[in-house]
């Protein structure tokens, strides 16, 4: 571990030293997995650390969620959000995931003042701060500490200090929430969700590492690092016989390769178009 290294996990237990008690929302990626380890480290049986399950978690991501909480022995509890009860989050406007935190940290509250824990944390980094994050509102209007942000950590700095204590996770790939591949305007059904976890499970049997298969109806239009679309495209007639067996009547291959958040270019083009 370096001395910058060191720093920074000395401040972030800090700020769990200064809390008490707290209930971490873990999604079993790098970012909350490191924010339940410096947790653990400081609080031992006081960190919470909570897995909210619904149909927008992919089941290999719950899995992770109960390796690692197994692995460094948190005292690790499973709930269920309804966030498809919330017709704000079917409908799939560009606030969907406010609407999807909000049920979450609704949940986790409630659960935290059940369990006379202090604070609420979630996995934030400073990097999130600039980006199209509508579930920041929510966690704001909840009272949800970000200790990693407090802590001034970039996606970087998270990465290096999860390898420096032995997270086996420390370069997973991002991996939002199944909800997030669905363009805003179409809505969020749990067939869909389905859809799109049986074809992304798919293309990982293949040994494709970093992977978005993006819903747009009866298209599935599929997104890979850049490093890995040759070896995606020299396999396309297997995926799309797959992925039509699945349900999409369509299948295409993004050769810009995998962007996280991408779906966001609808928003920037619609408002280029008003300013025009």
């Amino acid at each position: 571990m370096t001395s910058t290294t060191k720093t920074q996990l000395a401040a972030l237990e800090d700020i769990f030293s200064e809390m008490g008690s707290v209930a971490v929302a873990f999604s079993g990626g790098v970012d909350s997995t490191l924010v339940a380890v410096a947790a653990h480290r400081v609080l031992g049986e006081k960190a919470l650390v909570v897995t909210a399950v619904s149909p927008a978690l992919a089941k290999r991501e719950l899995e992770e969620t109960i390796r690692l909480a197994e692995t460094f022995g948190f005292a690790h509890r499973i709930i269920h959000t309804n966030e498809m009860d919330r017709e704000g989050y079917v409908a799939n406007s560009p606030q969907r995931c406010y609407f999807c935190k909000t049920e979450l940290y609704t949940e986790l509250t409630a659960l935290a003042d059940k369990e006379a824990i202090e604070w609420v944390v979630n996995g934030a980094n400073t990097d999130d701060i600039g980006d199209y994050r509508p579930g920041m509102i929510a966690a704001s209007e909840h009272r949800v500490r970000s200790p990693m942000v407090e802590a001034g950590l970039t996606k970087a700095d998270v990465r290096a200090i999860a390898r420096s204590l032995d997270i086996p996770i420390w370069d997973k790939p991002a991996q939002p929430c199944l909800s997030s591949r669905v363009p805003y305007g179409i809505p969020v059904t749990v067939e869909n969700l389905s859809k799109i976890e049986q074809a992304e499970d798919y293309l990982r049997g293949l040994g494709l590492k970093e992977i978005r298969a993006r819903h747009h109806d009866r298209l599935c239009r599929i997104e890979v690092g850049e490093d890995e679309i040759d070896f995606a495209f020299g396999h396309r007639k297997e995926i799309v016989a797959a992925i039509k067996k699945i349900g999409y009547l369509w299948v295409s291959l993004d050769m810009s390769g995998l962007r996280s958040g991408s779906l966001n270019d609808q928003l920037n083009l619609t408002e280029t178009m008003l300013k025009a």
